[in-house]
């Protein structure tokens, strides 16, 4: 063979030799990536494919039940069946849902959302029709399901107040998630799910909430759901036992009705608050299901304002039942004592002006004890100015005046307690002495909520305990919060409460016609009436206009606190009308009836042993 072909034959081998390996090492990178997708992460990419396949749905757990003190339902969930449109179902939607119209009302409000959301999502998104079903409607529709393609009843939960409006400010209420309060937690995102807006239901809104379920469903590459693979139902929110009765609620909203008012009863050992009402008020299952536009402004329109929590956000001049407040004042200052006469002519004069008694033509010589059961507006202008307002102010504050008591409630305001310091920062001006005098019978610059006013009494009547008011009870097994004591002597405190039941049982008292005749069920108090306006000169002279006589927003507040039985207290409680006209006549008749049926209802006085329910199991809150 020749020279040239032999070179020509090697150089062929060499090449072919070249691209033999080449391919060789070609195919074992080939070989080599195999390997490490297949087997090295064969589990991640499993994974990868099952995220793609599976999703994992977020489900709300069920909230929490609220009980009254005895085991009555005040908060619950119960079925909402509501009917759905799966556009991909049917033919024409528009006909589908003329349909379903003639069935059960639709109105056309919710039709053009149901075709307004059927554009914005998939075809095979399930869209809410109509929420709240009877079932009636649910077995109207469940009938002609052959000529309602697309339609599907699907059954939810939606909250119910069984009390409805009576405990409407206890209880508060549900609603969907506002976009301000939305804090990144994916539960809040999902449709239709409510948080407590207002009481009860705002305060303990994360406990009553509980931890949100999920459900893995496998999908397919357009989203549709195929199967349902797992299911986790989560944890159930926390039940709740109220410090409330529910019976005793009822009887007070009753006793309310028809005036603008609130009333709180409590025991004035525990801080169990067992009546808490503002009248007039408004069913809280509106918000649950929605309120239309005429509702709510029907609500928020009245003046008389039912969405108000008189009892924690009322803030009132406290009249003539801010005086005990000032005799400790006088006693605990050493200013004054017990036998401290004055003589009330029906006016006094200071610098420029006069400032009148409620009594025209005044009270004559009255001590201390006197001047509490009659009332008398000149007794107290004379010991405040002894005293001053600063240590007035110091001693209204440790009674839970002029400061939030701490209830467990959303929505309670501080109310006010002034003081020379208060003035200056406030106005800017220096405190007048004036000033003093109307403080001293609770007027002025002086606010204060009914609830501050009950816990006042209840402070006044167990012996100057510092006691807290709450609406959730302490678990069965926990130890009750040690009370703390105000530091006031018991002479003190006994001539206040001994001025507080001459009020209602000495025949002089501002209160006696309200007395309860019942020995054992007697009651002590002291009345109140606040002016909302400014009597002139001109009106005094000629005859100071009668309430009646003057339109409903300028007649005076009526006030009456009280606590019983006087023998062994136990009960507070706390009326305020507003524009009621007169304490004696009108707030303190219903401060009596109040405490003669808190008096009954209570167990002890049955032979009971203070019964007081727990939680009970979950039925499933059908």
């Amino acid at each position: 063979m020749p020279h040239r072909d032999l070179e020509r034959i090697k150089t062929f081998n060499r090449r072919t030799a070249l691209l033999a390996g080449g391919k060789l090492v070609l195919l074992s990178a080939l070989v080599g990536r195999l390997y490490y997708l297949q087997v090295v992460q064969s589990d991640r990419y499993a994974m990868l494919a099952d995220e793609n396949r599976i999703s994992i749905r977020l489900l709300p757990p069920p909230r929490g039940r609220i009980f009254d003190r005895l085991g009555e339902l005040l908060a619950a969930n119960r079925l909402n069946y509501r009917v759905v449109l799966i556009a991909e179902q049917t033919p024409s939607v528009e006909a589908t849902l003329e349909t379903l119209g003639k069935l059960i009302p639709i109105g056309e409000r919710d039709v053009r959302r149901v075709l307004r959301d059927i554009h914005r999502r998939r075809a095979f998104v399930p869209i809410t029709v109509r929420d709240n079903l009877s079932w009636t409607e649910v077995s109207r529709v469940e009938v002609n399901a052959p000529d309602l393609p697309g339609i599907v009843i699907d059954v939810g939960q939606r909250r119910e107040y069984p009390l409805g409006a009576t405990a409407a400010h206890v209880t508060g209420y549900v609603a969907a998630v506002s976009e301000s309060e939305l804090t990144g937690d994916p539960l809040l995102e999902l449709p239709g799910f409510q948080i407590g807006k207002s009481g009860i239901e705002k305060a303990y809104d994360l406990a009553l909430r509980g931890k949100a379920g999920n459900s893995q469903v496998e999908v397919n590459a357009f989203g549709r759901v195929i199967r349902e693979l797992s299911r986790n139902g989560g944890q159930p929110g926390d039940d709740l036992v109220l410090t409330l009765d529910a019976g005793l609620q009822r009887y007070v909203a009753d006793r309310l009705a028809g005036k603008s008012a609130a009333a709180v009863a409590l025991d004035i050992h525990t801080g169990d608050v067992l009546a808490l009402t503002s009248s007039p008020s408004h069913d809280p299952n509106g918000f649950t299901e929605g309120l239309s536009r005429a509702a709510w402004q029907r609500l928020v329109g009245n003046p008389r304002k039912p969405l108000l929590s008189k009892a924690i956000a009322g803030q009132y001049p406290p009249g003539s039942t801010f005086k005990m407040i000032v005799v400790l004042a006088a006693l605990e200052s050493g200013a004054l004592t017990p036998q401290h006469r004055v003589t009330c002519t029906g006016e006094i004069e200071f610098g420029d002006r006069k400032f009148h008694c409620w009594k025209r033509g005044g009270h004559g010589t009255l001590a201390m004890l006197e001047a509490i059961e009659q009332s008398c507006d000149v007794y107290f202008y004379d010991i405040s100015l002894r005293v001053g307002v600063d240590r007035i102010a110091a001693m209204a504050r440790r009674f839970g005046l002029g400061e939030p008591t701490g209830i467990d409630l959303a929505g309670e305001l501080a109310g006010l307690v002034p003081d020379r310091d208060w003035k200056l920062a406030t106005y800017d001006a220096r405190w007048q002495r004036g000033e003093t005098l109307v403080t001293g019978i609770g007027q002025g610059y002086m606010l204060a909520t009914p609830l501050q006013l009950a816990v006042m009494t209840a402070r006044l009547a167990n012996g100057g305990k510092a006691v807290t008011p709450r609406l959730v009870r302490v678990t069965e097994g926990s130890d009750e919060p040690e009370i703390a004591d105000l530091g006031i002597s018991a002479a003190s405190l006994k001539i206040v409460t001994e001025g507080m039941r001459r009020v209602v049982n000495s025949p002089r008292g501002t209160a006696y016609k309200a007395r309860i005749d019942d020995a054992a069920m007697a009651m002590a108090g002291k009345t109140g009436t606040s002016q909302v306006r400014r009597i002139g000169k001109s009106e005094r002279l000629s005859g100071v206009r009668r309430n009646e006589d003057r339109p409903w927003d300028e007649r005076d507040h009526a006030l009456f606190v009280a606590f019983a039985p006087v023998r062994a207290p136990q009960y507070a409680v706390a009326v305020v009308v507003e524009h009621g006209g007169s304490g004696s006549r009108v707030a303190a008749p219903i401060a009596r009836d109040i405490l003669r049926e808190t008096q009954r209802r209570d167990p002890a006085r049955a032979g009971g042993a203070g019964r007081v329910a727990t939680a009970p199991p979950r039925p499933g809150d059908a």
